[in-house]
């Protein structure tokens, strides 16, 4: 059964022509994106889980050192964010807040790293899916003038499914493409949110003890 499906879609690719080519390279790129990105998020949803409970402990016991050696040592998003926010604790509430702020948005630049290009294949793929139709139908009418317009019906409509195949393909790569750029899209605002939600609590833990203080 693989077999027959493998020879019918060669067949496909054959017959839709030298475009189906980069559409079949742009597929094999959006997979690898994807998967090395599901691989980068499964590796990173562990990572530095509880770090910021950790650095307000250390805080709330007057152990600013030991915070500042926690965040350093987690090599996590959180921990990098909350590192740095650690640099400037002690400076006013715009400066801490501009600082986080910035943290976050490096780390979820980081984590955006090849989204982009998916986006570009889902954009691109069904356009050369129409660039190949294009050429088909152009060269379908080619012959059609050469023969001088005594075409049979059947080798008219043979010419025309064939041109119409890189569309289909290129629609095949984009549809599936745009769905992994959405899911790769709610992670990495999941992402975000973690970080804010981690950073607000170390702002007020931080804002109680200097009013305490």
């Amino acid at each position: 059964m693989t077999h027959i499906f493998l020879d019918t879609m060669t067949g496909f690719i054959s017959k839709g022509g030298i475009i189906m080519i980069p559409i079949l390279i742009c597929s094999i790129l959006a997979l690898a994106l994807f998967v090395e990105r599901l691989i980068y998020f499964a590796r990173m949803k562990n990572q530095g889980k509880g770090i910021e409970s950790a650095v307000i402990s250390f805080l709330d016991q007057g152990r600013e050192e030991e915070a500042m050696k926690a965040a350093g040592q987690s090599a996590s998003p959180m921990g990098r964010v909350l590192s740095a926010a650690m640099e400037v604790r002690h400076t006013d509430r715009e400066t801490l807040e501009t600082v986080i702020i910035d943290a976050i948005e490096e780390e979820v630049r980081d984590v955006s790293v090849n989204t982009q290009a998916l986006a570009t294949v889902a954009n691109i793929a069904p356009l050369l899916g129409l660039l190949g139709t294009v050429i088909g139908m152009i060269k379908a009418f080619m012959v059609i003038q050469e023969m001088g317009g005594k075409v049979n019906a059947a080798v008219l409509a043979g010419g025309i499914w064939e041109a119409m195949l890189t569309t289909a393909f290129g629609l095949s790569v984009a549809l599936p493409v745009m769905l992994a750029h959405s899911y790769l899209i709610a992670c990495i605002d999941r992402h975000e949110a973690r970080l804010q939600k981690g950073s607000v609590k170390f702002i007020k833990s931080l804002s109680i003890r200097n009013n305490n203080a």
